[in-house]
């Protein structure tokens, strides 16, 4: 019999596949003819079912199975059900409408399911007798999931108002994802990753530095994402130092987990740290990126090509929030693991690098105005991959003998 987080967790490794077919979709609709799909709806509704159904649910679930009871799930099952029915109502109302009555409604739902998820779990971690460094990540991510909420409302108002600024968009769009990404996503993921390694024997006072470190970067690392509006000077230097604070409490912590290697070999599977390693590296590569954008030269260029925004999204939301997750499964054997879900899983990985350097050879090709021979066709073919993949690992949770 399954328990309640292989249930939760076999539907949202569902929902990663739906995220994947559509992904694939959408590819498609770019390399030949898709007459029947409105490619900007579809991407709505990609967009906000990978963030609901996949990733937040995801990291719900994972939240809660530190709990490992099955008391726990009873008390939250009916916020689960309530964010995958949004989750749902959202990926069949976005196609059809875009920014309608119906898809705003279901977002709007989504909002309020988090905001009451993140009342009851805060309350929760206040009840703990023992607390430990986690509970500071995990609440500064309910904080920072719902402090982009402003922005979801925003792009909601704008859009049924038919009011819609460019400059305003933009900047709600990158209000939005920043304090999901780099807030509750991040967060999230460093909460539990927090709660593994306070069992390394890390000190917590080495731990606690470092959430400060990224917390108080948070907030004025989102003008990272608008460097193209004209700010102060003042505030320009903030962000900078933002910037280096986040890759500071970064090289800190691989500092502390380097130490405690020969307890992580032990303790993990081959598969999992392999996975984890490429999620670092992603990461690792995003906050260098981050750097970078500061340069008023390099940022202006980044923001004015859609492929590299593209790419730097997937490398953040593929590449280091969903590897990270994926990892996280396997590494406390939460899903089934046999030679069918190690197969599936290489193979979504494979696809996440092979996407990802196609991204950036497309990303740099843009920057220098050279068109690139049938890359449209190869991001296709990245994203059969990626599709392929993680059919087989759902297929994995179906047949536990891997036969």
């Amino acid at each position: 019999m399954l328990s309640p987080i292989q249930r939760w967790l076999r539907i949202t490794l569902f929902n990663l596949l739906l995220v994947a077919l559509i992904g694939f979709v959408l590819r498609y609709k770019i390399a030949y003819s898709l007459l029947f799909v409105d490619q900007k709806h579809l991407l709505h509704a990609h967009s906000h079912f990978a963030f609901t159904g996949w990733i937040t649910m995801a990291l719900m679930v994972a939240w809660l199975s530190e709990e490992n009871e099955e008391a726990v799930f009873k008390k939250y099952q009916w916020i689960l059900y309530a964010n995958l029915a949004t989750a749902y109502g959202m990926l069949f109302s976005f196609p059809f409408e875009g920014y309608g009555k119906f898809s705003i409604s279901f977002a709007t739902l989504s909002i309020i399911a988090n905001y009451i998820f993140a009342i009851q779990f805060w309350r929760d971690l206040n009840k703990m007798k023992k607390r430990s460094v986690s509970h500071y990540w995990f609440k500064a991510a309910l904080f920072f999931n719902i402090l982009s909420s402003l922005g979801a409302f925003g792009l909601s108002y704008m859009m049924a108002t038919k009011d819609i600024h460019q400059n305003d968009f933009l900047a709600a769009s990158y209000f939005y994802l920043h304090f999901q990404y780099n807030g509750w996503f991040f967060f999230a993921c460093m909460g539990l990753l927090t709660t593994r390694v306070l069992a390394y024997a890390i000190s917590a006072g080495h731990l606690k530095k470092i959430f400060w470190l990224f917390s108080i970067a948070c907030i004025p690392a989102y003008f990272l994402s608008a460097l193209w509006m004209p700010i102060p000077l003042w505030v320009y230097t903030i962000v900078i130092i933002a910037a280096i604070m986040q890759i500071t409490g970064w090289a800190w912590m691989l500092s502390l987990l380097k130490k405690q290697l020969p307890f992580i070999k032990t303790n993990f599977s081959l598969t999992s740290k392999r996975i984890f390693g490429l999620s670092a590296i992603a990461l690792s590569i995003k906050l260098l990126l981050q750097l970078g954008s500061t340069i008023p030269s390099l940022s202006n260029l980044s923001f004015g090509f859609r492929p590299i925004v593209i790419g730097y999204l997937h490398l953040v939301l593929l590449g280091v929030i969903s590897l990270f997750i994926l990892g996280y499964m396997i590494g406390c054997k939460f899903i089934f693991i046999n030679k069918t879900t190690i197969t599936g899983t290489s193979i979504f990985v494979c696809g996440i690098i092979i996407n990802e350097v196609l991204l950036m050879i497309h990303g740099v090709s843009a920057l220098n105005y050279i068109n690139v021979p049938y890359i449209n066709e190869y991001l296709l073919a990245a994203a059969f991959i990626l599709f392929c993949g993680m059919l087989i690992l759902n297929i994995s949770q179906i047949n536990k003998s891997g036969k």
